[in-house]
């Protein structure tokens, strides 16, 4: 079984891009209100990064989601901004990063559309219940497709609908219930609307014949999925398939043929960093050198794989790779190593024991059968009800046209008896309305005439109000003018103060400098170049006297301690007694509040930066402080947004201000901006500068190989 769970698990990352494209193109299936103008253009700009991420582009469509979260003001931009996020690291098997950003979609998902609300609810639990099935929590991964079901089955939601099913469907497989589960993938098929879902149920279909060791069935099915693959070219899916006919032909017993299409997987995913595929297609070749006796090959193999998927977080491939190195350790009579591993698989076993909440998983499952069974017996009520109506009906029918007969007599009398009537209302009705014109006639003549005098009186009144008002206006524009002025000066004096207090602090920072290098200046000639002179002497006299051997000795003794007593006064106290992220924050409340200034930093994660080779961090915290210095000096900015990230060993900065901007394409390069470029090219770093008049500057600095530093 722990076989078929690896080979199971792995095709459900395939749906990612199609739920990706499902939530590009909601606007087509659910109705939405009046659009602002805002709206429209951030739902455009959301629009581009899903594009870049179904074009394969996800690196760019990482940094432009990344970058959009912090400009986004409307709710639903914002919420697919995370939801990017959340695919971008479930395509990456970057488990905890895809998990929080799913959080932060539930928490945003306050629309009031229901439909929409819903629907974001059944993209982001199939979300959810990838990831669990990833980190090998089957239950806790089953849990949120039967909630996605329960979602999409609400506003009739057919798309999320088999997405869900076609998960539930491969959880039953892991469960062993292959019967459910092809009544399910039957089901993915009819709905042929989506190629992915039809070739994911043909691979999970084949999956399941294998484990029933119908294998020529399972290689059919495997065909099949291989062709809508490659016309699709979905390079995922081909990886998969490779790795599902060496399974079954090493299940045959034709290793030479297992070996090639396990050496294919592994070439596709090496290229395309499918990392979980690539793991388990070694780990298959692992076993293939247990039996051929080559245990160093496999125990290599299966430990280069431990640390992969102790890297990724999964839990159910750490069991599968702690059980084989248990049998290499016994084939190869290490009982006492064979010992130590299979402690460490009976506590991964626990922590997945533990993560798995079994009763409320188990009664959502009792809920949804339940749910299903009433809905059948509902449909044969209704059927049984609609039969009896039909022969009540055809009872009724007949009494009703003999009353039809009896009602159609009685109506002709009455209508002869209406016709009477009418002659002689309509003949009492035109004497009533000529009484009628008459009154009318003599009361607009009345109403005309005392609205004539009305009018002339409220003309001669009415001219000399507009004459006080008309001064008053005047007065009003006036002292508005005075006050708009006085305004203007303030503010420029307060400007003015401003400047001045800024650039004192930095004439401040500048002269402590200047300090600090002609102390050390003094230092190097006071103490360390009288000691080299005097060593100098003593060699020029020096013979076979021990005594002055030792004196020369001790000087040097000193001149080193003085030496290194220097080098840690040149080395700023603050980075060997703190971590980074609060001292950058210090320094910036500081700034802050000598410039009125709003300044916001976030670091993630900031126990990895606090950690980074502290000449690393003095760089980053001198190109900080230059850049605060060019928005204080030049942006007139009054927020300030800073980011500091680790990704996949690279550092990102990211510094955003709301100032003036400016076009790079038509600016000089500055002394400060000239100074920072120095500063990366040691590290190989890479500077990005987005700027435009009135629109603020984003300034985006790559730092590669930061633990090689």
């Amino acid at each position: 079984m722990s076989k078929l769970l690896y080979r199971i698990i792995i095709f459900c990352t395939c749906c990612c891009s199609y739920v990706a494209n499902a939530q590009i193109n909601e606007n087509d299936f659910i109705p939405l209100p009046i659009q602002t103008i805002q709206e429209i253009e951030e739902n455009k700009l959301v629009d581009e990064a899903y594009a870049l991420y179904n074009n394969d582009e996800d690196l760019k469509s990482y940094h432009s989601a990344h970058r959009l979260i912090k400009k986004l003001k409307t709710s639903k931009a914002i919420t697919n901004a995370n939801l990017l996020l959340a695919y971008y690291f479930t395509k990456k098997t970057l488990i905890d990063s895809s998990l929080y950003y799913t959080d932060v979609v539930l928490k945003l998902n306050t629309f009031t559309n229901d439909s929409l609300r819903n629907r974001f609810y059944g993209l982001t639990y199939n979300l959810k219940a990838i990831n669990y099935r990833n980190r090998g929590l089957i239950e806790e991964s089953k849990k949120w497709h039967i909630k996605g079901i329960e979602v999409s089955q609400e506003y009739k939601e057919t798309d999320l609908y088999y997405t869900h099913t076609h998960g539930l469907a491969q959880t039953y497989i892991v469960l062993g219930d292959y019967k459910n589960a092809l009544t399910m993938f039957k089901q993915c098929l009819e709905h042929a609307d989506e190629a992915e879902k039809v070739y994911g149920s043909y691979i999970n279909m084949a999956t399941i014949y294998s484990e029933l060791k119908d294998l020529d069935t399972s290689n059919k099915y495997l065909n099949k999925a291989n062709i809508l693959c490659k016309e699709d070219n979905n390079k995922k899916c081909q990886a998969i398939i490779a790795l599902n006919l060496a399974a079954n032909y090493q299940e045959q017993g034709k290793i030479n043929e297992a070996v090639s299409f396990y050496n294919k997987s592994i070439i596709i995913s090496d290229e395309n960093e499918y990392n979980r595929i690539a793991l388990i297609a070694r780990s298959d070749m692992g076993k293939i050198f247990i039996g051929l006796g080559q245990y160093k090959d496999a125990e290599l193999i299966f430990s280069s794989g431990l640390m992969n998927a102790i890297d990724l977080g999964l839990l159910n491939e750490q069991t599968v790779i702690y059980e084989n190195l248990m049998e290499i350790s016994i084939l190869q009579n290490d009982y006492e190593n064979a010992f130590k591993l299979s402690a460490r698989f009976y506590k991964i076993k626990d922590s997945i024991r533990q993560l798995q909440k079994d009763k409320e998983i188990n009664e959502l499952d009792v809920k949804y059968k339940t749910v299903q069974k009433e809905k059948e017996i509902e449909v044969l009520q209704v059927e049984n009800t609609n039969k009896q109506l039909k022969l009540k009906n055809q009872e009724e029918a007949m009494e009703n046209l003999n009353l039809q007969k009896e009602i159609i007599e009685k109506q002709n009398e009455n209508e002869i008896l209406m016709l009477n009537n009418s002659a002689e209302k309509r003949n009492n009705e035109i004497t009533l309305l000529r009484k009628d014109q008459e009154l009318k006639a003599s009361e607009i003549a009345r109403q005309k005439e005392m609205k004539r005098i009305t009018l002339i009186a409220f003309l001669l009144l009415l001219i000399p109000i507009i004459g006080v008002i008309v001064l008053y206006y005047q007065k009003l524009q006036t002292q508005s003018l005075l006050n708009k002025k006085q305004r203007e000066v303030s503010g420029q004096k307060i400007a003015s103060l401003i400047k001045d207090q800024e650039l004192k602090l930095i004439k401040a920072s500048v002269q402590g400098k200047d300090q600090a290098r002609k102390r050390i200046a003094q230092e190097l000639h006071d103490s360390i170049g009288g000691n080299l002179a005097a060593i100098k002497l003593q060699f020029g006299s020096i013979s076979n006297n021990n005594t002055k051997l030792n004196t020369i000795y001790q000087q040097l003794d000193e001149t080193y301690e003085q030496v290194r007593s220097l080098s840690h006064n040149l080395t700023p106290k603050k980075f060997h007694q703190n971590d980074f992220i609060p001292l950058v924050k210090e320094y910036i409340q500081n700034i802050g509040g000598a410039s009125n200034i709003n300044i916001i930093v976030s670091a993630y994660p900031e126990k990895a930066i606090n950690s980074l080779n502290e000449i690393l961090q003095n760089e980053v915290f001198t190109i900080l402080q230059e850049l605060i210095t060019n928005t204080i000096k030049h942006a007139r900015a009054k927020k300030i947004e800073i980011q500091i990230d680790i990704i996949d060993n690279v550092l990102n900065l990211i510094f955003e201000d709301n100032g003036i901007g400016f076009r790079p394409s038509d600016t000089k390069t500055g002394i400060g901006l000239a100074n920072i470029e120095n500063r990366l090219q040691e590290f190989k770093g890479v500077l990005d500068i987005d700027s435009h008049p009135k629109r603020g500057t984003i300034i985006n600095i790559e730092i590669p190989n930061i633990h090689e530093v």
